[in-house]
């Protein structure tokens, strides 16, 4: 294999990423990648165990010097948000991402990175080398499903777990640690409808080139969501001029804010039509941030359809994409400036006779997840359509006292000679659920810088993640 990181350290670390990079590991599709962990296991005579959703745990004893000192959990998950830009072509089932690298920055060519959590996976692999020569036990957990649900943490045996103090490393930001994290849950709401034969012209709409990013950490940075967008294009194309929604599509993942959003349309003046979408555009351009200035919107003619929807459901569909409560809900009323509640509507797909509109809300308070899944239950209810909810999953709340989190804090001023940031997230981390398994478990969340996460301008910093194994490493050294 040739490695393009190089002169890096540990020199490991950025080995086993590489390595990683070439296995296929969307979500719901860590079968290879669990066949690799397993293997490395056995190369090396370490304890494995694989569990049916292809979570692997895999324990390593302490150094004779460390035989008395308590194990320690490393935990983050083998999954990958499978991000692209529209213009690429890359099969995520089989093809590894390209790797590349750009002054300090890690990036992979047209595609997510998959740093998020690739990097974990890569430093537990290090350390059950024995990049650290001396350490206490190690018990490392690779989770599944992570990006869609949480779904590997929900299904592992936590009796298997010996060690009551733990270090996740699904943080992206140097010099913070991470003591807390909003739970979640993703709503399914569905419109049916019945296909009217096609009549008129056919338009495609086309929007793209917004910044996207995570649906939790960014959901406050102003970003502009691509379903939203498009909403707000139909609704006032539907007010000026006849048009009916033919199909529908946008956004690919629900806890990534959407970048691109496509629809076509069956309208009665072509030409009318496009200056009331590029006239609208021009306005909504003036809008948004200057992450979004790649905005573009295309509106061509392209051949007619078999069908089209009726009024009456075009109007719903447009309800659905521009009347849904998105963005930040709620700011928290004791930790200045976090998110505290926040919904984001990431997916719209379409199969025959219906129309999905997916959310993820978030918060780390269990009767505001209790209030957005009434909130959605009404407004499908309004339109005439359904609601599913899935994949809860809980909070981890702020512990006032946390050796580890001491040790962390105490072992990055010594390396780094600055003062680490405690915070809690609105995001959804394994934490909360761990957590809920094992309630006297002290944890923290730390990790090396990355950038535009779940999307593809994803990028890992070099120097960071090797300051970030400096700390870890004195860490470690000194539990």
């Amino acid at each position: 294999m040739n490695y393009v990181i190089q002169g890096r350290r540990p020199a490991s670390v950025f080995r086993f990423f590489e390595e990683i990079s070439a296995i296929p590991r969307g979500s719901y599709h860590e079968e290879a990648i669990a066949d690799y962990l397993v293997r490395f296991a056995e190369k090396r005579g370490l304890e494995c165990y694989r569990d049916a959703a292809n979570n692997v745990l895999i324990r390593k004893s302490a150094t004779p010097d460390r035989a008395n000192a308590e194990p320690i959990l490393f935990q983050g998950h083998t999954d990958m948000v499978c991000e692209k830009n529209g213009n690429v072509e890359h099969d995520f089932l089989r093809d590894p991402l390209e790797l590349y690298v750009e002054g300090d920055l890690l990036r992979a060519r047209g595609t997510t990175l998959g740093a998020d959590d690739g990097i974990a996976v890569a430093m537990m692999l290090a350390l059950l080398e024995g990049e650290i020569p001396s350490h206490p036990a190690y018990e490392c957990l690779f989770t599944t499903a992570e990006e869609v649900g949480l779904d590997g943490a929900r299904a592992f045996d936590y009796s298997k777990i010996a060690a009551r103090r733990m270090i996740n490393l699904d943080s992206e930001e140097l010099g913070v640690v991470t003591a807390g994290c909003a739970g979640g849950v993703r709503s399914d709401l569905t419109l049916s409808y019945v296909a009217e034969p096609f009549a008129g012209d056919a338009i495609r709409v086309e929007l793209t080139g917004l910044m996207g990013g995570h649906s939790g950490g960014d959901i406050n940075s102003g970003r502009a969501n691509a379903n939203r967008l498009m909403g707000r294009l139909l609704a006032e194309l539907t007010e000026k001029t006849e048009a009916r929604l033919v199909s529908l599509a946008g956004g690919s993942k629900d806890n990534a804010i959407p970048r691109e959003c496509v629809a076509v349309l069956a309208v009665r003046d072509v030409a009318r039509s496009q200056d009331i979408l590029t006239e609208a555009a021009v306005r909504l351009s003036a809008e948004l941030s200057a992450e979004d200035r790649g905005f573009r919107l295309s509106v061509e003619e392209c051949e007619p359809e078999a069908s089209m929807l009726s009024s009456k459901d075009t109007e719903r569909a447009v309800a659905a994409l521009t009347c849904a409560q998105i963005g930040v809900l709620e700011m928290s009323k004791q930790a200045k400036g976090l998110v505290e509640y926040s919904r984001n509507l990431g997916v719209v797909r379409q199969e025959e006779g219906k129309l999905t509109f997916v959310f993820s809300s978030r918060s780390s308070m269990e009767n505001q997840l209790d209030a957005t899944q009434r909130e959605l239950d009404l407004f499908a209810k309004m339109l005439g359509g359904t609601v599913r909810h899935h994949s809860r999953y809980p909070g981890w709340s702020y512990a006032a006292s946390s050796p580890l989190r001491s040790a962390y804090c105490e072992a990055y001023l010594a390396v780094t000679g600055e003062t680490a940031t405690v915070n809690v997230i609105h995001a959804g981390l394994e934490c909360g659920i761990i957590y809920s398994h094992l309630p006297d478990m002290d944890m923290i969340s730390v990790g090396p810088t990355m950038h535009d996460i779940h999307s593809p301008n994803e990028a890992l910093e070099l120097s960071a993640t090797e300051t970030f194994w400096r700390v870890l490493e004195r860490m470690i050294e000194k539990l």
